[in-house]
């Protein structure tokens, strides 16, 4: 390393979501490595080293009236409230670039700027500085006309328009005027773009917005010191250290995205062909429960232990776990997944996304056929016979362990740095 480098990151959240925790994570990790680094958000729960970008009772009335006025902007154009938070417009922000912390960094470093925290043009007035501005995507929202996962949608390929996420999908609806909007503000050539994984990386390279950028794939940074599997865990949580234990995890735990009715068929698949086998093993659901009565009508016996903030907690419950669980339909680089194999806990979960990135199929854990629940179901099993696993913590050791993930970030920075500052 050159020099230490003064790096800000920049995201809406600092825990609510994958991309703050990552966020936060590298910002850990960067730290260790040297450099100078300040994390700041728009929100922020708990007590890390995340910095609220403003303080005080108008910030958070500011903060408030900005989402709000986001989601009235789009409320004309919703489908439906079960996508309300699917699509974001990004016409919603405000200016931080006078910020002390943004004047004095080398490097400014964007993840999940979404929910009134920063608007396109917001972004557009980061780049405007000059500095290097490298943006870690953790979905698709960047290169889209305002969706956060297109599924089977290709129209980001084009210019968008005929969305699916809208009322009336048109030509010039409102995700072509936000695809205008994005491919002009982004159009300058101090924007650097990394993805937590190869197939977001994929899906940006064939992007009208950012296809002819140089796009590099860097996974999110796990302290494999912390997360490792803890032993007595399940004595520890007051479990039933007889049972065996399948985990499923989700901030909102019915979320049809989540994958909870695939859950629950494979489960019932799983119990009919192990009757004995299902005796004797139970559900933990971490997450907040939308609809307590699917809970109920689960064919195996579940306990919701709702939200879980504290990172010793889940190391607790990974470890008490046999197998983890996510059959989610959209996915780009789960932390979960990262946690739960770092913990010695083989997982299970859908060919999507970049799951079949960090889960081996039949070695570390299993990538069942996507929207097969039968797969889930014999995923269920090879990882019940499969536990604790020393490969899944080994996979974790080599690929996403905080010094590689660091160095690989320092690197790319100097990469990016004017000439003469590196």
């Amino acid at each position: 390393m050159s020099k230490a480098l003064n790096i800000v990151l920049l995201s809406y959240h600092n825990q609510n979501g994958g991309a703050g925790i990552a966020a936060g994570r590298l910002q850990q990790a960067l730290q260790k490595a040297g450099h100078q680094v300040t994390y700041l958000v728009q929100e922020k729960s708990g007590d890390d080293g995340a910095e609220l970008i403003r303080k005080g009772l108008w910030a958070k009335l500011g903060n408030w009236i900005r989402f709000i006025l986001e989601r009235l902007y789009f409320l004309p154009s919703e489908k439906s409230k079960s996508i309300r938070f699917l699509f974001n417009p990004g016409l919603i922000g405000q200016d931080i670039s006078r910020h002390p912390a943004i004047q004095q960094a080398d490097i400014i470093h964007l993840h999940w700027v979404n929910f009134g925290f920063l608007s396109i043009s917001n972004i557009e007035q980061l780049l405007k500085l000059g500095k290097p501005v490298i943006w870690t995507l953790h979905d698709m929202w960047a290169f889209t006309g305002g969706c956060h996962h297109s599924g089977d949608c290709e129209n980001f390929q084009t210019n968008c328009g005929s969305c699916k996420f809208v009322n009336k999908p048109e030509r010039w609806d409102i995700s072509h005027r936000m695809w205008a909007r994005k491919i002009f503000a982004f159009e300058y050539p101090n924007l650097h773009i990394i993805t937590c994984s190869e197939w977001l990386k994929s899906r940006a390279e064939k992007s009208t917005i950012l296809a002819h950028r140089s796009i590099e794939s860097i996974p999110n940074a796990l302290d494999t010191e912390f997360f490792q599997r803890i032993s007595d865990a399940k004595n520890t949580l007051q479990l039933n250290p007889m049972k065996q234990y399948i985990l499923f995890v989700a901030m909102r735990v019915n979320t049809p995205t989540k994958g909870f009715s695939y859950l629950k068929e494979a489960l019932e698949i799983w119990k009919k062909e192990n009757p004995a086998t299902a005796k004797n093993t139970e559900l933990l659901l971490v997450g907040n429960v939308i609809d307590s009565y699917e809970i109920k009508a689960l064919p195996l016996p579940a306990t919701s232990l709702g939200h879980i903030a504290d990172p010793s907690k889940m190391r607790l419950i990974y470890s008490a776990a046999d197998v983890f669980i996510t059959p989610s339909l959209e996915e780009n680089l789960p932390n979960t997944i990262m946690e739960a194999m770092a913990c010695g806990t083989p997982c299970v979960g859908f060919h999507v996304g970049g799951i079949p990135e960090m889960i081996d199929h039949e070695v570390n854990g299993f990538v069942a056929e996507y929207l097969s629940a039968n797969e889930l179901a014999s995923g269920i099993q090879w990882s019940l016979n499969h536990t604790p696993n020393e490969a899944a913590r080994d996979k974790v050791i080599s690929s996403y362990q905080e010094d590689i993930i660091a160095q690989k970030h320092s690197e790319l920075y100097f990469k990016y740095l004017p000439d003469g500052q590196a």
